[in-house]
């Protein structure tokens, strides 16, 4: 069984910084590609980032490209999503997510390719 545990988020003032830590308990962390989404009250959850299993292929949204950064350790089996330069419009709850397929060759943004997911944590950027 695979269980995923987000840490990191809070308060921040915009142009701030936060590292969000999602740890994974259970087997083969270093098969799947691992992402973070995040849901802004009233809207659907959308994608955000996404690493490869070895971590040698990143992508992001277009609204975060530049600012965010994903990384893993797989000796922790952790994922992390530094996020610097922070907006108002970055608030949101953000969920760690598990893809059984290691190499993708894309972007997977739909939510139905995930078949972990965390309770996630919440982010809050003041102004």
């Amino acid at each position: 069984q695979v269980h995923l545990v987000e840490s990191g988020g809070g308060l921040v003032q915009a142009g701030g910084s936060l590292r969000l830590s999602c740890t994974f308990s259970g087997r083969a962390f270093h098969t799947y590609t691992m992402a973070w989404f995040r849901q802004a009250p009233g809207k659907e959850r959308e994608f955000v980032a996404s690493v490869n299993w070895i971590g040698s292929a990143t992508w992001y949204t277009d609204s975060v490209n530049g600012r965010f950064t994903i990384l893993r350790d797989n000796a922790k089996n952790t994922v992390y999503l530094q996020m610097d330069s922070l907006k108002r419009e970055d608030t949101a709850i953000y969920y760690c997510a598990a893809d059984p397929l290691s190499a993708p060759i894309e972007a997977r943004i739909d939510t139905n390719l995930y078949k972990y997911w965390g309770q996630g944590t919440q982010v809050t950027v003041s102004s």
